[in-house]
């Protein structure tokens, strides 16, 4: 990984661009290496059974979810619950930002 390619970190919205769930908004919920992360959104992908996906085949956001991020360093996993509360916000809020006018930040 060079220098100028974003790191990947816990909670950060990520649009997946390869494979069957290409299209979907997810969250990082775990790091495996400097290659690979671990991606769910609480619905169709549940914590438990997180996607492994290479970084590459993935567009990071800049948001990165607090919600997400405490509770699973603070309890070391995080509710499929508050995946999809945290999903159907951010989706809300980058429609909302569109209608404003402004550029997904991506």
């Amino acid at each position: 990984m060079s220098e100028s390619e974003p790191i990947p970190q816990i909670g950060q919205f990520v649009h997946i661009l390869r494979g069957r769930d290409a299209g979907q908004i997810n969250v990082i919920v775990g790091i495996v290496d400097e290659k690979f992360v671990l991606i769910a959104d609480g619905d169709k992908r549940k914590y438990d059974r997180a996607k492994k996906k290479n970084i590459n085949h993935l567009e990071l956001f800049q948001y990165i979810s607090p919600e997400v991020k405490r509770s699973i360093d603070e309890t070391g996993r995080v509710t499929n619950g508050k995946l999809r509360f945290a999903v159907s916000k951010f989706l809300n809020d980058q429609a909302n930002m569109l209608e404003k006018g402004e550029q997904i930040d991506g």
